[in-house]
């Protein structure tokens, strides 16, 4: 008992727990607005289901931690070389400004024109092996917020976990409540409100980064 209180500790003791807060201020509005994976959970399960969408976000969630892991290691050869570390941190507060930018002055949610199609598991996949978004996501994550939780790779993997498993939460969500959620963000008033919220939370996630 005593051995396993003592490893909690010396686990409690290595989390950065100001890095953590922007770490999941950084992954919460990227991971519940209206993005390409998150549309297609909604109109997905509007036209089969949730449960024969439950395929389609399974390989979403096996693509995002495949892209983990490669990300991963490069991450750890990157904090390996300090200047390329620093450069890459502002970098990615840039990447964030611009996001919050692009958030905060998004206009409401337009319903598109998706395919009837059942999509399942391979098409999860593939559709996180060609975003772009996704591999810079990751990189900033795993590069400016990476030792939230230590040095190692497996501090890593914590967070591709967690940023996988909110990520998950947002699909279900989308799947569940697609049309609540799309009327919501469709409408002008309540869309642009959400919208300049969570781009000012991003843009203070970066402000926090370059003053910490």
């Amino acid at each position: 008992m005593r051995v396993c209180i003592s490893y909690f500790q010396r686990g409690f003791s290595i989390i950065d727990f100001a890095g953590l807060f922007a770490l999941l201020a950084f992954i919460l509005p990227l991971s519940f607005l209206p993005g390409p994976n998150n549309l297609l959970s909604a109109a997905h399960s509007s036209r089969h289901g949730f449960k024969k969408s439950l395929p389609l976000i399974s390989g979403m969630v096996i693509g995002w931690l495949l892209l983990g892991l490669v990300v991963g290691y490069g991450a750890l050869f990157i904090e390996d070389n300090p200047d390329l570390l620093n450069f890459l941190t502002y970098v990615g507060v840039g990447y964030i400004i611009y996001l919050s930018y692009q958030i905060a002055t998004a206009s409401p949610v337009d319903e598109k024109d998706i395919s009837d199609e059942e999509l399942g598991i391979k098409t999860g996949i593939i559709l996180q092996a060609v975003n772009g978004k996704a591999f810079i996501q990751l990189l900033v994550v795993l590069t400016t917020f990476g030792t939230v939780f230590g040095l190692d790779w497996v501090g890593k993997m914590i967070i591709v976990l967690l940023n996988v498993g909110i990520k998950l939460l947002g699909w279900f969500c989308w799947a569940s409540f697609g049309s609540v959620l799309k009327e919501l963000f469709s409408d002008p008033k309540s869309g642009i409100l959400i919208n300049r919220i969570m781009g000012l939370s991003l843009f203070c996630v970066a402000i926090w980064i370059v003053v910490k």
